[in-house]
This record gives C-alpha cells, structure tokens and sequence, in this order.
C-alpha cells in the first residue's frame, strides 16, 4: 500500500533537498525515509506547478528576507542534529 504525503511534508522534503544538496538526491531522500524517485518526482511537480519558490543567491526581496532564509535553515539545521 502507498503512502500518501500531505503537500506541507512535500514541501519541506524539497526544501530540505534544497539545502542540502551536497547529499544528493539520494541522500536526502533516504534522511526522509522516501524514495529518490519520490523525491525527484515531487521537485519535477511542484517545479511544473510553481509551489514551491527557488530562492537562488541574489533572488531575496531585501537583505532581511536573506538573513532570515539563512536563520531558518540554521534552525532547521540543529532540530535535524537534534533529532539524530
């Protein structure tokens, strides 16, 4: 039987990718305990239907929206540390 993820877990699975592409897909996915092929799957979707935003290096609205994209993923860095 399949299971069903909502689209706030796709969305953080993408972003966890994201930034943390020096594990690769494959490492990434199997963090999450899902499949490459998932994973690659949701980002080709979400990619195609525009939910998902691409925040490259210079594509911040302001310096804040910056720092805080840098805090979040600082935060979300140590919960993941925690949760090992």
């Amino acid at each position: 039987m399949a299971k069903h993820y909502d689209k706030q877990f796709k969305l953080n699975a993408i972003r966890y990718y994201h930034d943390h592409r020096e594990l690769g897909l494959q490492g990434c996915a199997s963090n999450l305990g899902i499949s490459h092929q998932t994973l690659s799957r949701w980002q080709k979707e979400l990619r195609d239907t525009r939910d998902i935003e691409s925040r490259g290096s210079g594509n911040y609205a302001s310096d804040e929206a910056k720092e805080i994209a840098r805090l979040k993923r600082e935060l979300r860095d140590a919960q993941d540390a925690l949760d090992v």
